[in-house]
């Protein structure tokens, strides 16, 4: 319920953050803070907590960075005051070049909760560059006939700086001749031009050395100076012309060296040495060209490699100079076509150090990616693999969220190596692959699993206290403490038997033991059921079933039931002469057999009281059946007679039951001769002779000789 409870408010946090990127992205404005170059590194550029309106301490809460493309470190954010300082001196011209206004973008990110605020420093410039001429000594040859007024182009002076900084105003030394007039270019831009005031004579001054100087609007202003030396010439009235003045041309970036960029061609009306025409290049915004002419063809080739990204625009002016010191100029316009020679950049903001399982829409990881190129070359597309349970999603301008795409289950896959691949939709088309590991840390999911669902367990009796009997174990697929097992007895479904006196097991490895010596005699056999419970939050629990078997050993002697060694009078068997070898003695039930017996007592007493009633009302029968047979022989005896045919015999009557081999009473009348010495007697017929069929009575009634045995012959 918690872990539930603890992901709800993480995905609504995901959703809002998307939201308010989108809304902030299309209604809010950077904000902006502009300091001189070079200054010093530690410099206090603002309280960019206080600016954006948060609390002090805030963003060290939530994680502040600051991310500049590149991953350079151009500035500090002390997340404890929300100062922002400078972390090195800046150079304007080292930064941007040529580019006005110099402003660094670069981005405050918020981790926790994710928030972008985007924030622009603009370099102000100062004036440390003074103007400076590429060449020290710029030599003209003018014929003598040119009128005044005539217009001599001379080269602009270089200044790094921009703005009010730069090149400002062309000065040259007086003179009675000439002046300089500074003119204004489209890009804004000063050049000077040299005007002729009065008319040149050679044979009165054949040279004149002049110095030009260029000053800046800095204050104090900065100057540089480069000497002109002008050779009055004879006549040349025709100067060269240009068939253009402007030349406009495309080149690309990867353009090799020494590749032809442009012709350019110019034409001189006059003959022999006023006509031919020399071509060289006049230096223009950059302090070197990358190209070259030739000054006979007008050929202008490339000496330097190209490069978009750093300089897209150039204006070279050519001039033509013929023989007679007379020159044209024209404006060629090169354009530095991109193409795709720059690979995207990747550059990661944060990365979570693990990402607990079962959490859907989580923030892995927050990156940016960037691209040199312009165009269709700086266009890019990240993308990671299909397979894997993840998914990109654009934030802020280049800025990826890698989110959890669906709960992850830690037991099947611990970690992921996600390689991220950003590729720019040029032609060839560059790619630039980053590779993270993303941990998954584990939650409680998965219960204890026993080895078996039931264990058997086999205990001699008679064993000694405290004896390991056997051991459980159960396993869990979680990590950490969500994978520790305890072991405990559970109580038993049986109410009255005494588990926690027979047995104990231990908590932490599942041994069982034996706390009292057990009697097979006793108890045979008990089950019980024990759990293994995790340390997880909740915990989770499974059970198993153990059967503990005693046993038996031979601890007890054999007993005789019967006949029951008590000191009662010794019972006499009656075995039969005739019994063979092997003859059995009364059957005596097993001890097995005497629950079943028990069973079968109530039974028997109805049966005995209906035979008991037989039998006595047989016994009154048979009673009175003995008195009137009495009765006879006594009056037989008093005539000194015996009816048996063998000889005088003493009359007696014996009574056999069904104690011996025989299986119902009888009663005999027995004659014995008067002081036999022998055992031996003779049956005569039975007392009760209806009792019997008619054969069997005859056959009775023949004398017939017994043993001691009772035993028939």
């Amino acid at each position: 319920m918690e872990t539930t409870l603890a992901k709800t408010p993480q995905k609504r946090q995901v959703i809002f953050l998307i939201i308010m990127l989108l809304l902030w992205e299309a209604g809010s404005e950077a904000i902006r803070y502009s300091i001189p170059e070079e200054t010093e590194r530690g410099y206090f550029v603002a309280n960019l907590a206080k600016d954006l309106g948060l609390g002090v301490g805030e963003l060290a809460t939530r994680g502040a960075q600051i991310h500049y493309k590149g991953n350079k470190q151009l500035l500090q954010l002390d997340v404890k005051t929300g100062n922002l300082l400078l972390y090195e001196k800046l150079d304007r011209e080292m930064v941007c070049g040529v580019t006005e206004p110099c402003i660094l973008h670069f981005q405050l990110l918020l981790e926790n909760p994710v928030q972008f605020f985007q924030v622009d420093l603009q370099l102000r410039d100062i004036n440390d560059h003074s103007p400076e001429f590429l060449e020290g000594e710029v030599r003209l040859k003018i014929p003598e006939n040119v009128q005044p007024g005539t217009v001599f182009p001379l080269k602009i002076a270089q200044d790094f700086d921009i703005g009010s900084n730069t090149v400002q105003n062309y000065t040259i030394s007086p003179n009675s001749h000439f002046h300089v007039v500074t003119h204004n270019r489209g890009d804004g831009s000063k050049y000077p031009e040299l005007v002729l005031d009065k008319e040149l004579d050679r044979e009165e001054q054949p040279e004149f050395s002049l110095t030009l100087t260029a000053l800046d609007g800095g204050a104090p202003p900065r100057s540089g100076t480069a000497t002109v030396l002008i050779v009055v010439l004879d006549n040349n009235d025709n100067a060269p012309e240009f068939l253009q003045s402007l030349y406009e041309v495309q080149v690309p970036e990867n353009s090799p060296l020494n590749s032809l960029v442009l012709a350019v061609s110019a034409r001189d009306l006059d003959a022999g040495a006023y006509g031919n025409v020399a071509y060289a290049l006049f230096q223009g915004d950059e302090v070197t060209q990358p190209f070259v002419i030739d000054e006979i063809t007008g050929e202008i080739r490339l000496k330097r490699a190209l490069d978009f990204e750093t300089t897209r625009y150039y204006n070279v002016e050519i001039v033509a100079i013929d023989g007679g010191g007379l020159s044209g100029k024209c404006t060629v316009a090169i354009e530095v076509m991109d193409v795709n020679d720059n690979a995207p950049e990747i550059t990661m903001s944060t990365l979570s150090s693990s990402t607990p399982e079962n959490s859907p829409e989580t923030v892995v990881a927050v990156f940016s990616v960037s691209d040199l190129d312009s165009g269709d070359n700086g266009k890019m597309v990240c993308s990671i693999r299909n397979d894997l349970p993840f998914l990109l999603k654009p934030t802020f301008k280049n800025f990826y969220t890698l989110v959890t795409q669906k709960p992850l289950d830690r037991e099947s896959k611990a970690q992921y190596n996600i390689t991220i691949t950003v590729t720019d939709l040029g032609t060839p088309r560059l790619k630039t692959e980053h590779s993270i590991t993303v941990l998954i840390s584990d939650v409680n999911d998965n219960a204890p699993a026993f080895t078996q669902t039931s264990y058997t367990l086999f205990v001699g009796e008679n064993n000694s206290p405290a004896l390991h009997i056997g051991t459980i174990s159960a396993t869990d697929r979680d990590s950490g403490t969500n994978a520790q097992v305890t072991y405990s007895l559970l109580p038993p479904q049986d109410p009255h038997l005494p588990l926690t006196s027979l047995v104990s097991i231990n908590a932490d490895n599942g041994h069982l033991f034996a706390l009292r010596a057990l009697d097979y005699e006793a108890l045979q056999a008990f089950e019980f059921r024990v759990g293994a419970t995790d340390r997880g939050s909740p915990a989770l629990s499974s059970e198993a079933l153990v059967r503990v078997v005693v046993v038996d050993a031979n601890d007890n002697s054999p007993f005789v039931l019967y006949p029951l060694q008590n000191g009662s009078a010794p019972c006499t068997e009656l075995v039969p002469r005739a019994a063979e070898a092997g003859y059995l003695q009364p059957y005596l039930p097993l001890p097995e057999a005497a629950a079943e017996q028990a069973q079968a007592d109530s039974l028997t007493v109805y049966l005995v009281i209906a035979l008991a009633s037989v039998s006595s009302l047989f016994l009154f029968s048979v009673v009175l059946f003995v008195a009137v047979r009495l009765c006879r022989r006594h009056r037989a005896a008093s005539v000194g007679r015996c009816s048996v045919p063998d000889g005088r015999f003493a009359g007696q009557l014996v009574d056999v039951s069904g104690t011996g081999t025989l299986s119902q009473s009888y009663q005999y009348e027995v004659c014995l001769t008067g002081g036999s010495g022998t055992n031996e007697f003779k049956f005569l017929k039975p007392v009760i002779p209806n009792l019997w069929p008619q054969g069997a009575s005859e056959e009775i009634g023949k004398t017939a000789t017994f043993r001691n045995s009772f035993g028939f012959n």
